[in-house]
């Protein structure tokens, strides 16, 4: 991840802001807020301009994920260049959410919280779309994971990172 968060920084640092470099990096999956917050790091954006704008980022894809994944899947499965890579990702998806059917909004909450790999709000809206959990109790559950996200993050990027780019 730190390379993509790397080289995301130096290609778009020549033509945006740092913060914005920061929202964007946060609206791709896989890198998401984590990345936000640890390009912010490395850009020396300051904590309380960072921290909103990569939750802020991170939570633009949930609604479009839950409300529209499963049409989106169904469609591109009528062809055959795309069925076996949705089926791959849903495949992928389902694999992590043991937590999420049997917690449900804990366990959502948790998965998308707790920042290692595989996990985030990306892969928590397809779990839970396919999952087909109440859509309210999935948005409540990624925000709050958000927000746990955000908090282990800053603490690793700003307290422990920070001190060691210093």
């Amino acid at each position: 991840m730190e390379g993509l968060v790397t080289w995301f920084t130096n290609t778009l640092g020549e033509y945006v802001s740092r913060e914005a470099v920061c929202f964007i990096i946060s609206l791709f999956p896989v890198l998401e807020l984590r990345g936000g917050l640890l390009a912010a790091t490395f850009l020396d954006v300051q904590m309380i301009k960072a921290v909103p704008l990569c939750i802020l980022a991170n939570i633009i894809p949930i609604p479009f994920i839950l409300f529209f994944i499963k049409k989106i899947f169904h469609w591109m499965k009528r062809f055959r260049l795309f069925r076996r890579p949705v089926e791959w990702l849903e495949n992928k998806a389902m694999g992590k959410s043991d937590k999420i059917r049997k917690y449900e909004f804990v366990g959502l909450m948790l998965f998308v919280g707790i920042p290692i790999p595989g996990t985030g709000a990306w892969t928590g809206s397809l779990i839970a779309a396919l999952l087909d959990v109440d859509t309210k109790k999935a948005v409540l559950a990624e925000l709050l994971g958000l927000c746990l996200s955000a908090f282990i993050m800053t603490i690793i990027s700003y307290g422990i990172l920070g001190n060691i780019i210093r």
